[in-house]
């Protein structure tokens, strides 16, 4: 069986889940999430952990998939995720106004981005921005999708870039 979904996932205080059919659904202090259960999958809620199996030799990479995305729903309702971008740019800035995130990324126009509904985003300054939520996926899509407004380029390294990342220069032509 899979090595992922050997491993129980614990449910720390706070949070309730219940089993209802073959929906999960996950309530604590950052929110309310529900995930759908494959239906070759076995869920067990104990005292504090979810057990997940299969009977199957087919479905068991399934069941892993199922643990992982269960792990991350009781992360999310706890502790929550958050992505930081950075700006990175001459005149390049970005400010929150009501529950729109206005960038000026070089272009002739102003970039008005509405913050969907479930996640919360912050700048702390001009030039950084701060995506958080509790659903993972959509945190990262999010940033997926501001940082898609100006990719950063590989000559000056100009654009939106995660906090963590490393772009690699290359040399501009020679005469």
């Amino acid at each position: 069986m899979s090595r992922v979904a050997k491993k129980p996932v614990a449910i720390p205080k706070g949070v309730e889940v219940k089993l209802d059919g073959l929906s999960l659904s996950f309530k604590g202090p950052k929110g309310q999430m529900i995930q759908e259960i494959h239906p070759s999958v076995k869920v067990e809620v104990a005292a504090n952990e979810l057990r997940f199996d299969t009977d199957s030799e087919q479905y068991i990479p399934m069941a892993g998939t199922m643990r992982s995305l269960a792990q991350n729903n009781v992360q999310g309702v706890t502790s929550g995720f958050e992505i930081k971008l950075q700006l990175v740019g001459v005149g390049y800035r970005a400010q929150m106004q009501g529950t729109t995130l206005n960038l000026a990324l070089g272009f002739s126009h102003p970039i008005n981005f509405p913050v969907p509904a479930g996640i919360t985003i912050e700048t702390p300054s001009q030039t950084e921005i701060v995506v958080k939520g509790a659903d993972r996926q959509k945190v990262g899509q999010v940033s997926a999708n501001i940082r898609g407004f100006r990719p950063p380029e590989p000559y000056k390294g100009k654009g939106v870039k995660y906090l963590d990342e490393v772009i690699f220069r290359k040399e501009a032509k020679k005469k």
